[in-house]
């Protein structure tokens, strides 16, 4: 009967939007959007049977919702990935598109008159929250009050904390945000950041060799660092403040419907889990980092069933790219575990490991309980399919690369939602490729990210090229899921066909081309 009644909502309006009444914040289901850092496909228990690191909670949200196989982040790598999740935008389409920003880099990948996800949902009445890694640029200033964009340790000595930071998260969209500018334990500044301040400042460098010594600990820059800010436990910190978020929110406004976008600092290197995972998982200090993310995901879900929300709530999580290399290699080596299986490819790579996610979406009422969809989908098209949630009608200038994937959740619709998806590795512009049915065209010789050959670490995973003169590279998926076989020359008229669409794609600024929150 509840499948009946979306369905109905759904052919009410024009088409496939999902409104609930004329009141725009009565209706709306909340949303809880939970964006993990560098979390293979693999590392999650319910897409690998195999994973050292077990991931309970994850597993139950798949049984209770919809489990994607063929989704994908929309770039290798953290900051362009988390501009296309906020804006539906690939990234590369923007100047500065494929920076990855440390310390206090920005400004803002995201121009002032671009249309946000929270943006479009503060719109609809919603009340709006961002805790965790932000990522996406923003600008601090010195005592003369000049903008500071460069990175490493002189640049965060410079900052005035007296001032305001801007083009962050309450400047596109967010009502109250608490986290940090980048990777909160690996970048240059180690401290808290509350809406547009820092409250609590840096005093003095970290100090490195008070840190926990293993192979997932070298990725901490030498910074400065609050005394507030806990390496080890700065995901627990980001839990209770979106606790506290949905306590205090339910509690003053319980009939307006909130978004909360959680992103997390797990399981991104430094792998560094709370003392109190140390030893959970059976499967290292990495493995404990998973366990501790699968933990956090399990309190926010009990959190929401505490306050009586959980019925009406949205969920939505996923990865911003595929795993580490440096977790993929040792966690292969000491554990057995591939946080990439079964792809090839990690972080950084055009290859399917480096950017094909765990994507689970939950909602009850709605989403069929332990479904599974082989949809291609990109984290671009959250915007659209929440757009066609809320009813939200999306401009031409807005959300150029998102796709609604609603039909897909409430009716399990089979038929290709999307019929391209584009993705940008390591070096943006240059290294695009894009995926029609089971052939993937790479625009690009190489991974796109890293460097197998003369890397020590990476080179056993090198695979020999079956067309060493080839400018780019084709494969079939259904056939050649690993990608060993470079088809490049075999077949010229997939290629040329391809080659065409990814050039006209880059040309027209769009892979959405209607005006209409469907398409």
């Amino acid at each position: 009967m509840q499948r009946i009644s979306s369905l109905l909502c759904l052919l009410l309006l024009s088409p496939f939007a999902v409104a609930w009444g004329d009141d725009t914040s009565s209706g709306f289901p909340n949303i809880l959007l939970i964006l993990a850092d560098d979390l293979g496909y693999g590392d999650v228990r319910c897409y690998n049977d195999q994973s050292r690191a077990a991931t309970p909670h994850l597993d139950q949200l798949a049984q209770a919702g919809m489990r994607f196989t063929d989704a994908h982040s929309p770039a290798t790598v953290c900051t362009p990935s988390r501009y296309s999740l906020m804006t539906g935008q690939m990234a590369f389409r923007v100047p500065r598109g494929g920076t990855v920003f440390t310390g206090v880099g920005g400004p803002s990948l995201i121009a002032p008159e671009r249309l946000t996800l929270p943006e479009m949902l503060k719109a609809k009445g919603y009340a709006t929250a961002c805790v965790g890694k932000w990522h996406v640029g923003l600008t601090c200033r010195d005592t003369d009050g000049q903008p500071i964009h460069e990175h490493g340790l002189d640049a965060v000595r410079r900052i005035d904390y007296s001032r305001r930071i801007e083009g962050g998260p309450v400047d596109h969209g967010f009502d109250s945000f608490f986290g940090t500018a980048c990777c909160p334990t690996t970048d240059w500044l180690y401290a808290f950041i509350e809406n547009d301040r820092v409250p609590v400042p840096p005093t003095m460098q970290i100090d490195k060799s008070l840190l926990p010594k293993h192979p997932y600990a070298n990725d901490c820059r030498p910074g400065l660092i609050a005394p507030n800010f806990p390496m080890q436990e700065v995901d627990l910190v980001f839990l209770e403040q979106s606790r506290k978020f949905l306590t205090e929110h339910v509690r003053t406004e319980p009939k307006r419907p909130f978004f909360l976008y959680h992103a997390t600092q797990a399981v991104h290197l430094p792998s560094f889990a709370a003392p109190k995972f140390a030893g959970a998982s059976g499967a290292g200090p990495h493995g404990d980092f998973i366990h501790e993310l699968d933990h956090l995901v399990g309190e926010l879900l009990k959190t929401l069933d505490q306050l009586g929300v959980a019925q009406n709530t949205l969920i939505i999580f996923s990865s911003d790219n595929g795993p580490e290399t440096t977790s993929v290699v040792h966690m292969r080596m000491d554990h057995g575990h591939d946080g990439a299986r079964p792809w090839r490819g990690m972080k950084r790579d055009d290859w399917e490991g480096g950017h094909r996610v765990p994507l689970l979406v939950r909602w009850p009422g709605h989403v069929p309980a332990a479904s599974t969809s082989s949809q291609l989908v990109s984290l671009t098209d959250i915007m659209a399919t929440v757009a066609a949630v809320v009813g939200a009608e999306l401009p031409h200038n807005a959300a150029e690369d998102s796709f609604n994937l609603l039909p897909a959740l409430v009716d399990q619709q089979t038929e290709p939602i999307r019929q391209y998806l584009l993705e940008q590795a390591f070096g943006g512009e240059r290294t695009l490729s894009i995926r029609r049915g089971p052939w993937k065209y790479l625009d690009h010789t190489g991974s796109g990210g890293n460097r197998y050959e003369g890397n020590p670490n990476l080179e056993q995973y090198a695979l020999p090229n079956a067309a060493p003169d080839a400018p780019g590279q084709l494969y079939n998926l259904d056939s050649d899921p690993g990608e060993t076989r470079n088809l490049y020359h075999e077949q010229p008229e997939i290629v040329r066909e391809l080659k065409t669409l990814l050039d006209e794609s880059k040309a027209s600024g769009r892979s959405r081309h209607e005006a209409v929150n469907n398409q």
